[in-house]
C-alpha cells in the first residue's frame, strides 16, 4: 500500500475544508426557517411503529416521534457547543400566563403530553425542555452535571423565549431542579409545583456512597425487560398495564442501539449529580406558593438496594415525607393521593390534573 504524503498545499487545502470551532453566544435559540422539516414536529422512519426503530432508538431520539414540534436551544457551557430540545406550546385561548414542566431522571419532555394538553387547553403557553443528558437533547461525552446548572440552563432558554415568570411543575428528580430553580430564581417563578420529587431525604446520610463507573456498569446492564421489571415494582406495587409500556418506550429503546453507551455514561453522571446534590435542607428558605401531589404508595429511594436493612426499610416513606417535606416550606399546601405511586399524572391522571390545574389557576 502506498503511502501519500502531504506537501504544504495539500495540507493547507484539508485544513481549509475542517470548520472553524468558532466561539457561540453564551445562549440563543436555534434558527430555522419557517415551514422547514426541522421545525415540524419529529416523526419516526415510514413503516415503523413511533419510538420503536428496527435498531433502537441513538442517543438524541431523531426517529422517536414527540407529541408537540420539537425545537432546539443552542448553548454553550463547560467549553461545548450544547443543544437543549424543548416543546413550546401554545393555547388557541391564552390567558397570559406560562408553565415550565420539568421532567425526572427516567423520562423525558415527552411524557408529560396528557398535562400539556389540559393546561393549554385551560389558556397556559406551556415549555417543556428535555435537560442536557436528556430526551432528545445533547448527550456530552463529558459533562459536570449540577442542579444548578441545569436550572441557569433552563432560565436561559426562558429568556431566550421571552417567558419572565412561568408556574414551575416539578416531577421525581424534575422536582429537585424546580425547588433549585425557584431557590435560584424565586422572582422568576410564579408558583412551584413538585409532583412526588425525590430528594426528599438525603440518602447519602444511610447510603453507601456508588462510584459513577459503577453506575455506569448497572446502566450498561440494562434492557427491556429490566427496566420493565424496575418501574413495575418500583412505580406500580407490582402491578403492569399495557398502557404503561408507553412509558419505557424511549429507555429501553436506547438500550437496543449501538451508541447506547454514551446515554448509559450520561446516565451515571446524573445518578451522582441526584445522591450528592440534595436540596432538601434549603426547603424552607422557597418563599414561592407551593402545591406537593404525592401519590403515597411511591417508596422510591436511591441507593435502597445497597443500603443496610434498617435502613433500607425505612426510605422512600411518601406517606412521612409528603407531610414532612409541606411543614418544611412555608405555607405549602399537600394533596395526598392514596393508592397512587410514583406517578399520579400516569395512575391517578384525574384527580392529579383538578389538583394541579385548581392550584395554578389561583391569582398569581
Amino acid at each position: 500500500m502506498r503511502t501519500l504524503a502531504l506537501t504544504p498545499v495539500l495540507a493547507s487545502l484539508l485544513l481549509s475544508l475542517v470548520p472553524a470551532s468558532g466561539c457561540a453566544p453564551a445562549a440563543r435559540v436555534e434558527p430555522r426557517p419557517a415551514g422547514s422539516p426541522a421545525a415540524r414536529p419529529e416523526g419516526p422512519p415510514a413503516a415503523q411503529p413511533a419510538g420503536k426503530p428496527a435498531a433502537g432508538l441513538d442517543p438524541e431520539l431523531t426517529s422517536y416521534a414527540y407529541p408537540y414540534p420539537v425545537k432546539h436551544f443552542e448553548v454553550e457551557s463547560q467549553r461545548q457547543k450544547l443543544r437543549m430540545a424543548y416543546m413550546d406550546v401554545q393555547p388557541e385561548k391564552p390567558n397570559g400566563r406560562a408553565v415550565l414542566l420539568l421532567h425526572g431522571k427516567n423520562f423525558s419532555a415527552a411524557t408529560w403530553e396528557p398535562t400539556i394538553r389540559a393546561l393549554t387547553e385551560r389558556g397556559f403557553r406551556v415549555i417543556a425542555p428535555d435537560q442536557i443528558g436528556f430526551g432528545k437533547s445533547t448527550k456530552p461525552a463529558a459533562y459536570q452535571f449540577s442542579f444548578h446548572g441545569l436550572a441557569e440552563t433552563t432560565r436561559a432558554l426562558l429568556d431566550a423565549l421571552g417567558v419572565q415568570r412561568p408556574a414551575v411543575v416539578g416531577h421525581s428528580m424534575g422536582g429537585m431542579l424546580a425547588a433549585r430553580f425557584a431557590l435560584m430564581f424565586a422572582d422568576r417563578t410564579e408558583r412551584l409545583v413538585l409532583v412526588n420529587p425525590i430528594g426528599l431525604e438525603d440518602w447519602k446520610t444511610v447510603v453507601p456512597y456508588r462510584s459513577i463507573d459503577a453506575w455506569y456498569k448497572q446502566e450498561l446492564e440494562a434492557t427491556r425487560d429490566s427496566i420493565r421489571e424496575y418501574q413495575r415494582k418500583s412505580y406500580y406495587d407490582g402491578a403492569w398495564k399495557p398502557e404503561y409500556e408507553r412509558q419505557i418506550e424511549i429507555l429501553a429503546g436506547w438500550t437496543e442501539h449501538p451508541e447506547y453507551p454514551r446515554v448509559a455514561w450520561c446516565s451515571a453522571l446524573t445518578y451522582d449529580m441526584i445522591f450528592t446534590q440534595p436540596v432538601v435542607y434549603e426547603l424552607p428558605r422557597l418563599r414561592t406558593p407551593t402545591l406537593l401531589i404525592i401519590g403515597l404508595r411511591d417508596r422510591t429511594a436511591l441507593g435502597r438496594a445497597w443500603a443496610p436493612k434498617e435502613a433500607a426499610d425505612a426510605l422512600g416513606d411518601y406517606t412521612t415525607l409528603g407531610k414532612k417535606t409541606a411543614q418544611a416550606i412555608p405555607g405549602a399546601k399537600l394533596v395526598e393521593l392514596p393508592g397512587v405511586g410514583h406517578l399520579p399524572q400516569v395512575e391517578a391522571f384525574e384527580k392529579y390534573r383538578d389538583a394541579l390545574v385548581g392550584f395554578l389557576e389561583q391569582a398569581p
